[in-house]
């Protein structure tokens, strides 16, 4: 019976995998923007929101009987520590674009870098904002001694050892992809100490142990084994099956991602794609990474004041050939634009626009955000469905107009809302012997299947007509 612990944006999730068997919980978390581009979190949050998820967990589960621990969790944030591991300033979060104009002096300190590092910098990266607190915040930069991802930081009170894996590590424009260690050219960019920075374990290996202090603040017997983990889109890969070459999925949460596994490094950062190391030894993968993946669909429910069923529901009852345009980037873009400051709009809203056509217009612009995702990607990979997580893969209207403006088959893959917690606690199982690596190449079953429908040429036209809007609006946002 192993742990996956999952640290996103919006919450903590937690599941137990006992065989075939799975029960997960989930404490949320908030996050705070006192300033325009920011976006933090206080890691003392993490951690409580991990006691209260623990708590609800040993309601079904005997904490006693779990075997490991895995590690998942929202990549590229940066946390900063003293010699005493205490935490400096909040953490920074992969949303956060302050750090814009270091990321476009690290490109041009190091022209190479978008293929060393897997991608171009940019501001939702970890370098840039150690580059930025230097300037900025010259007193707290002075004070770091040791820098951490996210999930990380929640191995730290967990085992006490400063550690990470190449997966969390490669979104972070420290990592040699192909070497898959850290660089010392690309730390010198960014005015980091490579002393810094924690020790990269393989996803399986075990980084350290619950320490009694750990064990009886958690409940956690004191010596379990937590592995090092991954990334969160890593660790999706693994819940997947997508280890091996071509082995391929997408994630609708907070953010969207197409993922596609290699086994060999092929950076391609003209088209903003990121090649990075995976959390499994000797493999790498391309993904195409969107800030705005379903958050767009909980932004307009906030906004509408109804549930987003509800408006999904309004959303395919009517098609009156009148729905408006939505750019859904509401903290700029990544993939395939590498853009911070483009942010989100309506066109063509009219007097007779209802909320379901805004919501029609708001999920359509999900789907072509994936369109473009699946273009930069190249659509090579295999001819095999992609297979769908996260909470926006639940709807099969948005699944379906996903298949309809990108052309692809999908597959919902069964338990596929278990995501990243699932592949950490596979990777745990793997460091127990429960699992081979060779195990976690297997797909789980779909159970649903959404192909391109034959007369998509409105949707088609709409997409040319999104694509143009941006780049009207691209002049028009500040800077």
């Amino acid at each position: 019976m192993q742990l996956g612990i999952d640290l996103g944006t919006s919450a903590v999730k937690l599941l137990v995998r006992n065989g075939n068997n799975i029960v997960s919980v989930s404490a949320p978390l908030s996050v705070q923007s006192p300033h325009n581009y920011w976006s933090e979190q206080d890691p003392e949050d993490w951690w409580q929101a991990l006691l209260e998820g623990l708590r609800k967990l040993a309601r079904d589960v005997p904490l006693a009987q779990i075997s490991a621990i895995g590690l998942s969790g929202q990549m590229h944030g940066l946390v900063v520590l003293d010699d005493a591991h205490r935490v400096i300033r909040p953490a920074i979060l992969w949303n956060d674009g302050r750090s814009f104009m270091q990321a476009a002096a690290m490109a041009k300190a190091l022209p190479d870098v978008g293929t060393l590092a897997g991608v171009p910098p940019l501001p939702g990266f970890t370098a840039p904002k150690v580059l930025w607190m230097k300037e900025h915040e010259p007193a707290q930069y002075a004070r770091i001694r040791h820098i951490l991802l996210p999930k990380d930081y929640i191995g730290l009170r967990l085992h006490g050892a400063l550690a990470t894996d190449p997966s969390d590590a490669a979104g972070s424009l420290w990592l040699d992809q192909a070497a898959r260690a850290w660089s010392d050219r690309l730390c010198a960019a960014s005015a980091t100490d490579i002393a810094w920075l924690p020790r990269l374990h393989d996803g399986s290996e075990v980084a350290g142990r619950v320490t009694p202090h750990a064990a009886t603040q958690t409940g956690l017997p004191a010596g379990l084994p937590v592995v090092a983990g991954g990334g969160d889109a890593a660790t999706g890969a693994v819940a997947m099956g997508a280890t091996q070459e071509g082995g391929r999925f997408i994630s609708l949460g907070t953010s969207g991602q197409v993922f596609v596994a290699r086994d060999r490094h092929l950076p391609n950062p003209g088209k903003m794609v990121h090649a990075f190391a995976h959390c499994v030894p000797d493999h790498w993968f391309q993904m195409a990474a969107m800030l705005n993946g379903a958050r767009p669909m909980s932004w307009f429910a906030n906004v509408a004041q109804a549930g987003i069923p509800t408006l999904l529901h309004e959303a395919q009852a009517g098609e009156s050939g009148r729905t408006p345009l939505f750019l859904p980037y509401l903290t700029g873009e990544r993939s395939p634009h590498g853009d911070p400051h483009i942010r989100g709009g309506f066109y063509g809203l009219e007097d007779q626009t209802a909320r379901g056509d805004m919501m029609r217009a708001v999920v359509d612009s999900v789907a072509f955000c994936f369109a473009d995702a699946f273009d930069s990607i190249g659509n090579d990979a295999t001819s095999q469905p992609a297979l769908a997580i996260g909470g926006g893969a639940q709807s099969d209207y948005v699944l379906q107009r996903i298949a309809d403006a990108s052309g692809q088959h999908l597959e919902r893959a069964a338990g596929a809302d278990a995501g990243p917690a699932m592949g950490a606690a596979k990777l745990a199982a793997v460091a127990v012997g429960d699992l081979s690596i060779s195990d976690l190449s297997l797909r789980p079953d779909a159970e649903a299947h959404f192909a391109p429908r034959p007369d998509t040429t409105g949707l088609l036209d709409r997409l040319a007509r999104y694509r143009q809007l941006y780049e009207a609006l691209k002049p028009m946002r500040e800077v």
